[in-house]
């Protein structure tokens, strides 16, 4: 990108005074983001499923009940019956797109087998759906202070609980972002 830097590999971290709720208070991972627009699974946000119910509508049960009871992330309100598998798996799937920092992102139907059998990646989150920006379009929402950038940590995906991956993320950049919700209230 020419006028300004790639937020591939990183958290958009939304800013208190962000309503909108499908990003209000969430985390997304950028996983493109060029002169096109951007692309990102937002992954602090429940969806309805469990992953356990998720892989019985797939006819892929599973016996692993922690597995099974794993939260599906709302991962954005793009295509929110697509789903995407995020982990950090080096093992070769179809269908994957491979980040920098040693994430991936698959959507074949394969890891998902592979999981439901106990043999699919040690760490990863489902998602379904994505957060879709046009050309300029995040780059505007940056300008407008909607959002707070950090590169990304796979410690805030994969050993923070769902709940505590808003203010993990902001603790990457050093900010207590409940400090930052408290000024936005009294502004």
């Amino acid at each position: 990108m020419s006028a300004h830097r790639s937020l591939a590999e990183h958290f958009l971290i939304a800013m208190p005074a962000l309503d909108d709720p499908n990003f209000f208070r969430s985390v997304t991972l950028v996983c493109q983001h060029d002169q096109d627009g951007a692309m990102g699974l937002v992954v602090n946000l429940p969806s309805d499923f469990s992953l356990g119910e998720m892989l019985a509508q797939m006819q892929l049960p599973t016996a692993d009940l922690v597995l099974a009871s794993q939260e599906v992330l709302a991962g954005g309100p793009v295509h929110p019956d697509r789903g995407f598998v995020l982990h950090d798996d080096p093992r070769e799937w179809p269908s994957t797109l491979r980040l920098a920092n040693g994430l991936a992102i698959t959507t074949s139907r394969e890891i998902l087998e592979s999981t439901a059998k106990g043999e699919g990646p040690a760490r990863l989150l489902v998602a379904l759906g994505y957060a879709g920006w046009e050309a300029g379009q995040l780059e505007d929402e940056l300008a407008a202070n909607s959002w707070l950038t950090v590169p990304a940590e796979k410690a805030v995906l994969f050993d923070t609980p769902m709940a505590g991956r808003w203010h993990a993320a902001a603790r990457c950049l050093g900010v207590d972002i409940d400090r930052l919700a408290d000024y936005a209230g009294h502004a």
